[in-house]
């Protein structure tokens, strides 16, 4: 349920209004403008629905929200939620992210090599996985603890702030450490205990959509973690499976769209991982972000024939170089700016 106050509700009004739910059990969540107050409400449906609020002072409606997320839609918060990650990036409400580096943290040379790349050609976050989820138990599985470190020393040489996977909830703590952004991969997106967990920690969070999920899936999920109290979660489109092979997912633009419309997130896309050919990234980066996409997330490596894993996709220094160069008159174009401050 939604309590949408009046027009510049008193303090007290919406104090009020708070206490009640919260006799009855409910949590309550505000989401605050200049001029008007939503609060969005959890709980029991039927004693939140039982309470009389219409009538209070400073409430002007009280909408039923049956849709399994609340605290996610434009409903409940109608302008873009702006995520600030460090001290100078930014991404939503037209700050746009680019975030890259390699699918894996092989080594400090490696990082040193793709931190010092990326920087220069204009990445706002470096990306690396530690501890990486494998179709194959014998595949690399990530350099974890050291791999943290190799990717945070990289990043603080060229003062980005780091995006890495968190793969299983008992690591939280420690990636949070290393960390600037958490980030739940597609095989964990409906992972509840990991995204109540993150919830409750005060990082950001980039949660990548699982690869069947549906749309009101993505919310849901989304949901756990606002409903633990943490606003600055970021989504991610990154593919899905479809029967098409020659890709190897499908990068779904229409999901994209939708979300913008349906949620205050920020929405990014993954083309990597959804065509699985770096020659293909470049020109769906562009047209994630002409279906409205906040940002892009790329896979990078200065040596991609002997990458321990997605080495196929992965654009070479020089490749991001020419990526970048093609999306800055993109971003210019639709007013939007790159998410640097």
């Amino acid at each position: 349920m939604l309590v949408v106050m009046r027009d510049h509700a008193s303090q007290d009004e919406i104090q009020h209004v708070v206490d009640l739910l919260q006799e009855a059990g409910a949590q309550a969540h505000l989401s605050g403008g200049e001029i008007k107050t939503i609060i969005g409400v959890i709980g029991d449906r039927e004693i939140v629905y039982s309470l009389e609020l219409q009538g209070l002072p400073g409430v002007e409606e009280v909408i039923r929200v049956l849709k399994p997320y609340k605290l996610v839609s434009r409903d409940f918060k109608a302008e873009d939620t702006v995520v600030r990650i460090g001290p100078h990036a930014v991404v939503g409400a037209g700050d746009i992210a680019v975030i890259a580096g390699p699918c894996s943290v092989e080594s400090e040379e490696q990082m040193a090599k793709t931190a010092a790349a990326v920087k220069a050609a204009g990445a706002t976050m470096l990306r690396g996985g530690a501890y990486k989820p494998r179709t194959s138990p014998y595949a690399f599985q990530g350099l974890g603890l050291e791999g943290l470190k190799m990717l945070r020393a990289a990043a603080d040489e060229h003062d980005l702030p780091v995006v890495t996977e968190v793969l299983d909830v008992r690591d939280a703590q420690t990636v949070a450490e290393w960390a600037d952004v958490l980030q739940v991969g597609a095989r964990n997106m409906q992972n509840f205990m990991m995204l109540d967990e993150l919830g409750k920690m005060g990082k950001p969070v980039l949660m990548k959509r699982g690869l069947s999920a549906t749309i009101e899936e993505v919310l849901s999920a989304a949901e756990y973690i606002l409903k633990g109290g943490n606003r600055d979660l970021i989504l991610c489109e990154r593919g899905i499976r479809t029967f098409e092979t020659y890709t190897r997912n499908t990068l779904d633009l229409s999901g994209v769209a939708a979300l913008r419309q349906l949620t205050h997130l920020p929405v990014l896309v993954d083309p990597s991982h959804a065509t699985g050919r770096r020659e293909l990234v470049g020109v769906m980066c562009r047209a994630g972000l002409v279906a409205g996409a906040d940002g892009v997330m790329v896979e990078v490596h200065p040596d991609p024939e002997h990458a321990k894993c997605d080495g196929p996709q992965s654009l070479t220094p020089d490749g991001f170089s020419e990526l970048m160069e093609s999306l800055r008159p993109l971003i210019e174009l639709q007013g939007l700016r790159l998410g640097w401050t």
